[in-house]
């Protein structure tokens, strides 16, 4: 995994800076009662110095519990990485917070008179260590804090970005069923239906009800923007049907779906409008259009798959067939909306010389 430098805001870090002078201050304050109820007959100055110089050294060093919190929150599976990385920030946070804090004491005692600062002469070996062992709990508490601040931020921009999923991605599924449906899906839908309800009243109350489904699924204002691979295919085939009553045998639809992909999230209507693309750009093709779809898990991704034995996106489309149209813009943008660079699309050749479009996605589940 590439390491990621954490972006330090300026409000985000002046607000730290002012937690971090309060701390000093509270410190000194507490050293300072202690040291009095001790006899210790010592300037009030000495422990506000100490414990602000300590604190400051520790803000000025504080980036480095930041970027291992950030870069290792949690082990998810990476302990080696989660220790490791820890590890060294520690060992790189106390050694820079110590060494910077008596650098600073050292010349400020020079420069505001008090003579030479004593770390301890024979026990700075001691002092050392004591510093050592209040940076293991300085150190958790801010990779804690500052992780806890970077889940709730992530939170935040997670919801921020589904509520912009949700009405963007709505807004082009909404565009999309209308330009299915008016005039030419809606039309062709209810003439093939009108075609066969004399003959067929089953058929016809069932194609009624796949249209009605469709209609519920597109037109539904709180749906979210992705749905389980159970429901697209349901969806699908509720389309394929009053496809297939329309072109009879004309039309081909075979399905292959790995029961470990049927939970997987996928964007609403994703096979439906490849499905449809197929359909459009064949419509007029002389043999029978052969419709291949499959979905397979392999390890923490799906692979979607819709292929036909059409003329390929190569070829021209024929008099009174649709090219690709929006379709495949459509669902683009649905994948960068819902997964951003974790999903891709790849348009290629099928064995049979026709298109085939291959995404792939992560195997996300249902919250």
């Amino acid at each position: 995994m590439a390491w990621t430098w954490p972006r330090i805001e300026r409000r985000g870090a002046l607000v730290w800076l002012a937690a971090i002078v309060a701390v000093g201050l509270w410190q000194g304050n507490t050293v300072w009662f202690a040291m009095q109820a001790d006899g210790h007959a010592m300037p009030w100055s000495r422990p506000y110095l100490w414990e602000l110089t300590g604190a400051l050294a520790a803000y000025a060093v504080s980036w480095i519990p930041f970027a291992t919190a950030t870069n290792a929150p949690r082990p998810a599976g990476r302990w080696r990485r989660f220790v490791a990385i820890h590890v060294a920030g520690y060992l790189a946070f106390t050694a820079l917070h110590t060494g910077l804090m008596l650098g600073v004491r050292f010349p400020l005692y020079r420069a505001l008179g008090w003579g030479h600062y004593d770390y301890g002469g024979d026990s700075t070996a001691f002092r050392l260590a004591m510093e050592a062992s209040k940076d293991v709990v300085v150190y958790l508490l801010l990779t804690g804090g500052f992780g806890l601040l970077a889940a709730w931020r992530d939170g935040q921009r997670r919801a921020l970005r589904d509520a912009r999923i949700a009405t963007e991605l709505r807004d082009a599924q909404l565009r999309a069923l209308v330009g299915q449906l008016n005039p030419h899906f809606l039309f062709n839908a209810l003439n093939t239906i009108s075609a066969v309800m004399y003959t067929d009243l089953a058929r016809t109350d069932r194609l009624l009800a796949d249209l009605g489904d469709m209609l519920r699924a597109g037109l539904t204002g709180d749906a979210g923007p992705t749905w389980s691979l159970i429901d697209e295919r349901a969806h699908t085939e509720r389309f394929l049907s009053v496809m297939l009553a329309r072109f009879g045998d004309r039309l081909q639809v075979r399905w292959s779906v790995d029961d470990a992909a049927r939970a997987a999230q996928v964007p609403r209507f994703t096979l439906q409008l490849l499905v449809e693309n197929a359909i459009k750009h064949n419509q007029d093709a002389r043999r029978p259009l052969e419709i291949a779809i499959s979905a397979q898990r392999a390890a923490d991704r799906i692979e979607l798959e819709v292929a036909d034995n059409g003329r390929g996106f190569g070829a021209s489309p024929g008099p009174g067939a649709a090219g690709p149209g929006t379709g495949l813009a459509t669902l683009r943008r649905a994948l960068e909306l819902c997964h951003g660079p974790a999903a891709a699309l790849e348009l290629a050749t099928a064995s049979g010389g026709g298109a085939c479009v291959r995404l792939s996605l992560p195997a996300e589940r249902a919250a």
